[in-house]
């Protein structure tokens, strides 16, 4: 098995806010099937001869939410590794490419984003069995995507000399940066300028030749962070020290701008999207005969060509054209489609206000399961918490406040000072303040049960762990 994929999970999609969050982001999310970004990018990969198990590359927030993705859909990465900090995509991918020669001295490398949408997966196979013969005769390979329209969103790609005949694979001429509305015009009409997908490919060897020839400073702390790095678990935690003194720089600004073996194999059916904001997956819907996307408890009456979800509740729209409406359970975005990337705005002006709706949605996804806030108020607040059919949360105390549980569903093992209590459904417990205290799920079937917290201080800080499955400090 020589091609090695690289799964990038990285980013925090805040252009689809409110649904995505830096906490939660798009990948992670289900918005065209009824599997998440993540998973399809993973299940596409099952039609690709020689294929190895995935390297996975994300962060420590996002570490149990990816694993538990793939695990959900059956796939099992080589490795999950975590940076320490966001250095963009050219260490991160020297990173995976150092992994892949510990495997095979001939390791080819097939780098993709996490939250991309492929239409087609026979056009995407096709595509890369063309990349494959251009990654053997070393070249560096970026996948090109036949532009439907002038977008100012998209860096291109000028073509040049064709590599081999009879096929779509081509040397590199240029890369553009994002044009402006009549250069794009411009490019769309002379027909040799395609979309930069950020897919890559190419052998491990070369990559790291390439990297080391351009930015032999960020390879060397790429390597000097894989050699210091620790195992936890499933998960390859990167030397923080070493890691955070690469430069913060793409591979497109690394390498494929620099080296001379840049090559891109285009494609016009691959039916891609970045889903770089709500209108681009407005696009990829079904319009009805208003052309209108209408997902969830939705109600319209004269409303055309907009895009409508509602997640949580219904949600009733009257004469409006070429909207967009999103709504979450905490949180609602109403925008007009030619605005709809300015969202971005919005979850800047919620940071610097220090909100927590651009990090967090009301149900916060844990290892262990999941919370979510249903009410609070002065010195109380009431939580549902689910935990999974053998998970456990830390054994902790808190400084400031008491915990009522009451089982809904399923049973808990619970730890209260040194008592320990099986409980199940209708049944309750309760937690003194300063009480070390720890709740299991033993059972084949999800543990939920409502908590009440009441206290002079409800914060998710005030937790002091003692002990920890998933290795996490002190903090929720």
């Amino acid at each position: 098995m020589n091609v090695f994929p690289v799964i990038l999970c990285g980013g925090s999609g805040t252009r689809l806010w409110p649904m995505s969050r830096g906490g939660f982001p798009k990948q992670y999310l289900k918005l065209t099937s009824d599997c998440t970004l993540v998973q399809q990018t993973a299940q596409r990969l099952s039609g690709i001869t020689d294929i190895a198990r995935p390297i996975v590359l994300t962060n420590n927030e996002q570490r149990f939410l990816v694993a538990e993705q793939l695990r959900q859909v059956g796939v099992n990465p080589s490795s999950i590794v975590l940076e320490p900090v966001g250095r963009n995509t050219a260490p991160a991918i020297a990173i995976a490419a150092m992994l892949a020669l510990q495997q095979s001295p001939d390791a080819v490398l097939l780098v993709l984003p996490s939250d991309h949408v492929i239409g087609n997966e026979s056009a995407f196979v096709a595509a890369v069995n063309a990349a494959t013969r251009l990654a053997h005769d070393r070249y560096l390979v970026t996948f090109g995507i036949t532009p439907t329209e002038p977008n100012t969103g998209y860096g291109y790609i000028r073509t040049g000399a064709n590599l081999i005949d009879g096929t779509s694979a081509y040397a590199v001429d240029s890369f553009v940066e994002k044009p402006n509305a009549e250069t794009a015009q411009r490019f769309v009409s002379e027909g040799n300028y395609y979309w930069n997908s950020g897919m890559f490919m190419f052998a491990a060897s070369t990559y790291l030749e390439e990297l080391r020839r351009h930015e032999p400073e960020m390879a060397a702390h790429a390597e000097q962070a894989l050699k210091a790095a620790k195992l936890d678990n499933d998960f390859v935690r990167l030397d923080a020290e070493a890691f955070s003194a690469c430069p913060n720089v793409s591979i497109d600004y690394a390498v494929m701008e620099r080296t001379e073996r840049a090559s891109v194999v285009t494609t016009s059916d691959l039916g891609w999207s970045d889903i770089g904001s709500w209108s681009a997956l407005a696009a990829l819907g079904h319009g009805d005969e208003n052309g209108n996307t209408l997902l969830g408890d939705v109600m319209t009456d004269t409303m055309t060509n907009s895009y409508i979800r509602a997640e949580h509740r219904m949600v009733a729209a009257i004469g409006l054209d070429n909207v967009v409406i999103v709504e979450t359970a905490d949180a609602v975005l109403v925008a007009h489609r030619d605005k709809a990337q300015d969202v971005k705005k919005i979850v800047e002006a919620l940071n610097a206000s220090g909100r927590q709706e651009s990090v967090t949605h009301r149900r916060v996804v844990r290892p262990w399961g999941s919370y979510e806030g249903i009410d609070q108020g002065e010195r109380f607040q009431v939580k549902r918490i689910v935990v999974s059919p053998g998970a456990q949360l830390s054994l902790q105390m808190h400084h400031h406040r008491a915990e009522h549980w009451i089982v809904v569903r399923g049973t808990a093992l619970v730890t209260n000072g040194e008592t320990e209590v099986l409980l199940t459904e209708n049944q309750s417990t309760y937690i003194p303040v300063g009480v070390t205290h720890r709740l299991m799920n033993p059972g084949k079937i999800p543990l939920e049960l409502i908590e009440v917290q009441s206290g002079a201080y409800l914060g998710e800080d005030d937790i002091v762990r003692f002990e920890d499955t998933y290795g996490r400090v002190a903090t929720a």
